[in-house]
């Protein structure tokens, strides 16, 4: 997984921070230079964030501009739709199923697009569509769905397992790195 730029995007309070600081850890660990931005957007729950990482031999800016994400890391489906014209056509669109309404649909405003994942596959060959809310709940924490997430994309990737977990034991509190790794391994062995 060489000179790989990735976006993160969800909503506040889905973990793309910690999702950062676990792609860092692992390609600092995989000898790769790694540049993570700060996120962009309201990291207050429920507000859009989007997080750019890009490691490889020498990596300059982590900022990622349109048609250029290698891979599109989606924690919700609306998300991914305002994010889908940063992946490449050829990019890996890994897509949780998830709806977290926003406040112009809470407010009656607006209503949720329909179809999104379908829509999105029209123009995107690499789509995966998980369920990793559901998957993280029987993981033992729905705050998991990140590295659920994780896992699928990793998956995916050249870089050893062992590296993967190793970089969830050592970014994520003492107390929660068991549910982590069986949610990171749900992930990583969804088919």
């Amino acid at each position: 997984m060489t000179d790989t730029a990735i976006m993160i995007v969800g909503v506040g309070g889905q973990g793309t921070l910690l999702t950062s600081r676990i792609l860092g850890y692992v390609a600092v660990n995989s000898g790769m230079d790694v540049k993570v931005s700060e996120v962009h957007g309201m990291s207050q729950r429920g507000g859009s964030v989007v997080t750019y990482v890009k490691m490889g031999d020498k990596v300059h800016s982590p900022i990622i501009e349109k048609n250029e994400a290698d891979i599109l890391l989606c924690f919700e489906q609306l998300e991914a739709l305002r994010w889908i014209d940063y992946a490449r056509k050829d990019a890996s669109v890994i897509i949780n199923t998830q709806k977290i309404d926003p406040m112009p649909v809470i407010t009656g405003k607006a209503k949720y697009p329909e179809n999104i994942i379908e829509k999105i596959k029209e123009d995107y060959p690499n789509v995966i569509a998980v369920p990793a809310l559901e998957m993280a709940r029987k993981c033992g924490s729905i705050k998991a769905v990140n590295v659920v997430m994780i896992g699928v994309m990793a998956r995916s990737t050249k870089i050893a397992k062992d590296i993967w977990i190793k970089a969830i034991e050592n970014t994520v509190k003492p107390q929660f790195i068991d549910m982590n790794i069986k949610a990171f391994l749900a992930g990583y062995e969804q088919k």
